[in-house]
């Protein structure tokens, strides 16, 4: 997939090699804390892991690292630092939400030193059985992703969610697509502005692949964004520019898992030569926070 110049990025050849060289520096270079915090990691049954999988790299049109199997999280995660994961799957028709909601809760429940889950709701669904099974399983917040479940941000259909989400569950919210219309920034202003309460997380810094609408439309608005699948295409002085203008209490560290490889991630994050107050903030402070993370 080429990614439009407009946007100030790179295109996905390069980030790809970026990522392969990245990969080969030794961990002990990291200047890595004793915890981080990755806040964007999908996962999936093993039986139904490969395909999923597949299914991802066929979307985005790149390849995917990892094979999205809590085990490998655990092991890929655990050999660059990462201690700690906000796990979520996304329904992409209605009726998966029910059983990705179970698959997430009992995993929360194997592993709950390692994991804290996201329930999955679609507009399409049976919004207030879902919304009063994630409460009831425990699950601390919700993920949406316009672009596989073909809805818009702003589309009345979704204010449902958002009502009862408001003041209650944040959402963890796919955010930009150059290709798709469906999550583009000035669609989530415009659900910011109607629902003030409502506690956002912008994945991919507010607009994959469109990096400056989601600070045209989107800084300032007091949601949260996070680091995931930006990095690679990023500049260190673009990401400096997206965290100085959401703020760095507002920023979390994400990785996208199973897309990249978390040592060329952490890499990445080092390279942005942030001040020590502010890596704390994006790899664990915030998040513990946001999802009350002991």
């Amino acid at each position: 997939m080429s990614q439009p110049d407009k946007c100030g990025i790179r295109n996905s050849e390069f980030g790809m090699e970026e990522r392969q060289a990245e990969s080969t520096i030794p961990h002990s270079t990291l200047h890595i804390p004793h915890s981080i915090i990755d806040s964007h990691a999908h996962i999936f049954p093993d039986k139904i892991a490969a395909g999923a999988v597949g299914g991802i790299a066929r979307f985005y049109e790149m390849p995917v690292a990892y094979d999205g199997r809590v085990e490998t999280l655990f092991d890929a995660g655990g050999k660059a630092g990462v201690s700690h994961f906000v796990v979520q799957s996304v329904a992409t028709v209605p009726a998966q939400a029910a059983s990705i909601n179970r698959f997430i809760a009992e995993q929360t429940r194997l592993h709950p030193d390692r994991l804290t889950g996201l329930g999955a709701m679609h507009p399409a669904g049976d919004i207030a059985a879902d919304f009063e099974q994630i409460l009831s399983l425990g699950l601390k917040g919700i993920k949406l992703h316009p672009d596989f479940q073909q809805f818009y941000i702003d589309d009345p259909a979704a204010f449902p969610i958002y009502e009862r989400a408001e003041g209650v569950l944040p959402i963890l919210i796919h955010t930009g697509d150059y290709r798709y219309d469906y999550s583009h920034p000035r669609r989530l202003a415009k659900v910011l502005e109607a629902f003030p309460k409502l506690t956002v997380i912008a994945a991919h810094f507010g607009g994959w692949s469109e990096w400056p609408a989601a600070m045209e439309y989107l800084a300032g608005k007091g949601l949260y964004v996070d680091t995931s699948s930006s990095l690679y295409a990023l500049s260190p002085e673009e990401a400096r520019e997206l965290i100085a203008r959401f703020g760095p209490e507002r920023v979390l560290f994400g990785t996208d898992f199973p897309m990249w490889e978390y040592r060329a991630e952490m890499e990445r994050f080092e390279k942005l030569e942030l001040d020590e107050g502010t890596r704390r903030r994006i790899l664990w402070e915030n998040a513990e926070r946001l999802f009350g993370i002991a």
